[in-house]
């Protein structure tokens, strides 16, 4: 009992420690420390101001996914596009308490994807690596948990839209805002979960 109450006192100082160095100003020890620091706060533990100083989006993003695989006789399939987006936003509309993790954590994984490959989807960090395989894993996640039939999701590729947010005021029955852009992800490999 001793044992195990002085390694979760251990473990929350570290976490403290580590937490704390990753949000204070530069320092040597941060400085020395980073790689091991970032690789224990992102993405899972990651801090910042925007609660004081929030930026708030000047567009949304409508992010769709389909899957391939590969039947028992070679021929691959595709499937058709399904909105992840929606499913999130399903989740939240009409919900009194609404979960944090289904309104922000797809456009959170969406927006550090887009800040670490910029416009050309080429990994030049591992935490870009990383935040790849994150943002594949969350999207594969969800539409497995939406597909009939079952099977093995082998791929999986994102296609998102950038939309304007309507001005306050603005008739809703306009249709739905043209998109300002699209991408087009390449295919990603899923590897199951734990590999």
């Amino acid at each position: 009992m001793y044992t195990t109450v002085a390694v979760c006192v251990v473990a929350t100082v570290v976490h403290v420690l580590l937490v704390f160095l990753h949000v204070a100003p530069a320092n040597p020890l941060s400085k020395r420390y980073n790689p091991q620091i970032n690789a224990w706060v992102y993405p899972l533990f990651e801090q910042n101001w925007r609660l004081f100083a929030p930026d708030p989006d000047s567009t949304n993003r409508q992010i769709l996914a389909r899957t391939a695989q590969t039947d028992s006789r070679g021929s691959m399939h595709v499937s058709p596009w399904f909105d992840l987006t929606a499913v999130d936003n399903s989740a939240v509309d009409h919900n009194p308490f609404p979960s944090h993790t289904n309104q922000n954590l797809l456009r959170r994984a969406w927006t550090s994807y887009e800040e670490t490959h910029g416009g050309d989807d080429a990994a030049g960090s591992e935490r870009a690596v990383m935040l790849q395989k994150y943002l594949s894993n969350i999207a594969a996640e969800r539409v497995a948990a939406h597909r009939d039939g079952g099977g093995t999701i082998e791929f999986i590729q994102l296609r998102v839209f950038t939309l304007p947010v309507a001005a306050p005021g603005t008739a809703a029955g306009n249709g739905p805002p043209k998109p300002l852009g699209t991408r087009l992800l390449p295919w990603w490999k899923v590897t199951p979960r734990g590999k």
